[in-house]
């Protein structure tokens, strides 16, 4: 059963709770300002004037660059293996074979960011002209 102290607790606990709810301040969330207005504006990546559409352009162009450092990367790191290759047609097999890869990486993260650029362009121009054009 309940003892005494069981049930002193129990009383305390709910009148902890009740106090809460009138000790408590409603948050609004529209009134907080956390700085992402001005993070978003310093790196580009938003901000109230920017669209999403152009925001995901952006990282996915950004991804794209990176991995274009990759392969310039890897087409280096062939020729240097090439270079000291010393007239091995092992080595120097292998190296082209480091060069062949990221000539090829290269091609195709060129033309996923051309692609990617002409879409999100696109769709920018579509979206807000055909938001002009039905008002």
């Amino acid at each position: 059963m309940l003892d005494a102290n069981k049930i002193k607790f129990i009383v305390r606990v709910c009148l902890f709770l009740f106090m809460l709810m009138f000790v408590a301040v409603p948050a609004f969330a529209q009134d907080l300002d956390l700085g992402v207005d001005i993070v978003g504006q310093a790196t580009g990546l938003g901000g109230k004037d920017t669209d999403l559409r152009a925001t995901i352009g952006n990282i996915i162009q950004v991804a794209l660059g990176f991995l274009g450092v990759v392969a310039v990367v890897i087409v280096l790191i062939g020729g240097f293996q090439y270079m000291i290759a010393g007239g091995s047609d092992e080595k120097a097999a292998k190296a082209r074979k480091w060069i062949i890869s990221g000539v090829i990486g290269l091609a195709i993260i060129l033309s996923a960011y051309a692609i990617t650029t002409f879409v999100i362009s696109s769709l920018l121009t579509a979206t807000t002209t055909g938001a002009d054009i039905g008002e």
